[in-house]
C-alpha cells in the first residue's frame, strides 16, 4: 500500500513536468502574468453591475447604457490596438494596455458623480482595451497550430483558477468596500506589467518582415481586407449571437438573482466559483478530447449547451437548480472558448493577426454594447424571465449558424479534393512544374474557407530547398522551396521542378534531391558558372 501511495504523486508530478515541457517557456511566462491580472479582475467584474446599481441608484436600463458606452470606447481601442500590434509588435501594446487598465480601475473606484463616471468610461475604455489583440496575437505567435487549442485551454484553466478564488474573496470584500476591489484590480495589472516587461520577449518584429514600410493609413486600410473575408465574417456573426447569450452571466444574472430570487452577493459568488472550479478541473482534459473533432461541430454543440443552461434560469427558482444551470453553461463554455480562439488564430495571416483579433473582438464588444441594455429594458418593463427565454432562442440560432459554416466548409472540402487531384495529375503528366503546382495548391488552401475545412492537426512539414547562386559572386539567382510531397511526385513521375531549372541537367538535380532526402542533407553541384545546393528543411 505504501508503495502505491508513493507512486501516485510521482506519476502526477511526471504528468505536470511533461505538460510543462510540451509548451515553450515564454508561453508559461504569459500564463503567469495572465493569472495575476485576471485575479484582480475576478475580484471586481462579477460585482460591477451590483456596484453601479447600489452606488448611483440606477436601474438595469441605465447599467446597460453604461456597458454600451464602455463597449463603444473598447471597440475604438481594440481597432487601434490591432493595427498597432501588427505595426509595432505585441509586447509594447500589451504593456501599455495593462498600465491603462490599472489607471482606469482606480479612477472608477473614486468617482462619485455619474456624469463624470460616464466621461471616464469613454476615455479609459479606449486606452485600456488596446492590449486585447496583442495578447491573443502573442498566444498565436508562441504556439504552433496543433497546440493552440490546448494552449488556449490551459489559459482558460488558469484564468478560471483566478475566477475560482476571486469571486469568493470579492463577495466578502464587496460587502465592506467596493473601493478595495478597484485598488486590488489596479495593483494586479501593474504587477503583471512589471513581470512581462522583464521576462517576456517580443514575438513579432515588423521591421524584419517589411511591415514597418507600410504607412499608418495602409495599416488601418488592412481592416477592409478582414471584413471582405466572407468565412471570417460568417464566423463572427455566429459568435456575436453566442456571446450575446454568454455575457448575461457576468452582467444581468447577478441582479436578476438578487432582485427576483433573493440571492445575495455571496451566493452569486458561489455560483461563479462553481463555473470556475469546473473549468479548472476539466477544461484541459476536455480540450484534448474535443481536439480530434471538427472545430465548428464543437462550437455547435457548445452553443446548444448555452441555450439549455441560460434558458433554465427562466424556469427554475431554487438555488440547487441555479447551480445545475451554471454547470450546463460551463460545459458549453469548455467546448467553445478554446476552440473559437484557435479557429481565429488559424484564419488570420501572421502579418494581419492583430487586426483579425481586433475584428474578432466585435463578437464581445457588440454584445457588450447592446446585451445589458436590451436585457435591462426587458427586466425593467416586462417579465424578467423573458431574458432567459430569449437567451435560449439565441443560443439555438448561434448553433445553427456554426452548423451552416461547417456545412459550407464541408462543400469546400470536397471541391478542393477534386482540385488537388487535378493539379497533381497535371504535375505527373508534365503540364505543370512543381513550383507552379505549389502555387495553385496554396491558392486552394490559403483562404479562410480552406482553413475552416482543414481539421487535421498540421505537423511540421518537410520541404526541399533548391538554391542556385553565381559561382563567383554567390549572388542568389533562384531560391525554390517545395513541399516534400510535390518533390516525390516529380521524382517518381515525369514532372519538372521549375522552369528556372530546365537548363540544368535534370537527372543530376534529381540525384541531388534523392541524396538530400535520403539523409545526406546538403547536396551541391557546379553547373557552368552556377552553384546549385539542395537541402531538406
Amino acid at each position: 500500500m505504501d508503495q502505491v501511495d508513493k507512486a501516485k504523486p510521482k506519476s502526477i508530478g511526471r504528468r505536470i513536468r511533461s505538460l510543462y515541457q510540451e509548451f515553450p517557456k515564454q508561453f508559461w511566462i504569459l500564463v503567469v502574468g495572465m493569472f495575476i491580472d485576471r485575479l484582480g479582475g475576478a475580484l471586481l467584474f462579477p460585482f460591477f453591475s451590483l456596484y453601479l446599481t447600489r452606488k448611483f441608484q440606477i436601474q438595469m436600463t441605465e447599467v446597460g447604457l453604461i456597458f454600451g458606452l464602455f463597449a463603444l470606447s473598447s471597440f475604438l481601442g481594440s481597432m487601434v490596438g490591432g493595427a498597432l500590434t501588427d505595426r509595432w509588435g505585441r509586447k509594447k501594446i500589451l504593456l501599455f494596455g495593462l498600465a491603462m487598465s490599472g489607471l482606469s480601475s482606480v479612477l472608477m473606484g473614486v468617482i462619485d458623480l455619474l456624469p463624470m463616471f460616464l466621461v471616464v468610461t469613454l476615455v479609459v475604455g479606449i486606452l485600456s482595451d488596446v492590449a486585447g489583440p496583442a495578447y491573443q496575437s502573442l498566444v498565436a505567435d508562441l504556439l504552433p497550430e496543433n497546440q493552440r487549442a490546448q494552449g488556449f485551454g490551459i489559459l482558460r484553466v488558469v484564468a478560471n483558477l483566478a475566477v475560482t478564488i476571486g469571486p469568493l474573496i470579492g463577495g466578502l470584500l464587496a460587502s465592506k468596500s467596493y473601493l478595495i476591489l478597484f485598488i486590488a484590480d489596479a495593483t494586479t495589472s501593474i504587477i503583471t506589467a512589471v513581470i512581462l516587461f522583464f521576462a517576456l520577449q517580443e514575438t513579432y518584429h515588423p521591421k524584419e518582415t517589411g511591415q514597418a514600410q507600410e504607412s499608418m493609413a495602409d495599416t488601418f486600410k488592412g481592416y477592409f481586407h478582414v471584413i471582405r473575408d466572407n468565412a471570417f465574417v460568417g464566423f463572427l456573426v455566429a459568435s456575436v449571437l453566442m456571446v450575446l447569450v454568454y455575457m448575461q452571466m457576468n452582467t444581468t444574472l447577478a441582479v436578476y438573482l438578487r432582485d427576483n430570487h433573493g440571492v445575495p452577493e455571496r451566493g452569486f459568488g458561489y455560483i461563479l466559483s462553481l463555473n470556475a472550479a469546473m473549468v479548472v478541473l476539466f477544461q484541459f482534459t476536455i480540450t484534448r478530447w474535443i481536439n480530434r473533432y471538427r472545430p465548428l461541430l464543437i462550437m455547435t454543440i457548445g452553443s446548444l449547451f448555452y441555450a439549455v443552461g441560460f434558458a433554465m434560469y427562466g424556469f427554475v427558482a431554487v438555488f440547487p437548480l441555479f447551480l445545475a444551470a451554471m454547470a450546463i453553461i460551463t460545459i458549453g463554455e469548455m467546448f467553445v472558448s478554446p476552440v473559437s480562439q484557435s479557429i481565429v488564430a488559424r484564419m488570420a495571416p501572421e502579418d494581419m493577426r492583430g487586426r483579425y483579433m481586433a475584428v474578432y473582438g466585435f463578437s464581445w464588444l457588440i454584445p457588450f454594447a447592446i446585451g445589458p441594455l436590451l436585457a435591462g429594458l426587458v427586466m425593467d418593463n416586462f417579465n424578467p424571465d423573458w431574458v432567459w427565454y430569449i437567451s435560449g432562442v439565441l443560443g439555438v440560432v448561434a448553433a445553427a449558424g456554426y452548423y451552416w459554416l461547417e456545412w459550407r466548409a464541408g462543400r469546400f472540402r470536397y471541391q478542393s479534393i477534386d482540385s488537388r487531384l487535378a493539379i497533381l495529375q497535371d504535375l505527373e503528366d508534365g503540364r505543370l512544374t512543381a513550383e507552379e503546382a505549389d502555387g495553385k495548391l496554396k491558392i486552394i488552401t490559403g483562404g479562410t474557407w480552406g482553413k475552416l475545412a482543414s481539421h487535421d492537426e498540421i505537423s511540421t512539414q518537410r520541404h526541399v530547398r533548391i538554391r542556385v547562386s553565381d559561382n563567383l559572386s554567390r549572388t542568389i539567382k533562384s531560391d525554390l522551396i517545395l513541399p516534400m510531397g510535390l518533390v516525390n511526385a516529380v521524382i517518381h513521375g515525369s514532372g519538372r521542378f521549375s522552369a528556372a531549372l530546365d537548363r540544368y541537367d535534370p537527372q543530376g538535380i534529381r540525384n541531388m534531391v534523392l541524396g538530400s532526402t535520403d539523409g545526406h542533407n546538403s547536396q551541391q553541384m557546379v553547373a557552368g558558372d552556377d552553384h546549385i545546393e539542395v537541402t531538406v528543411e
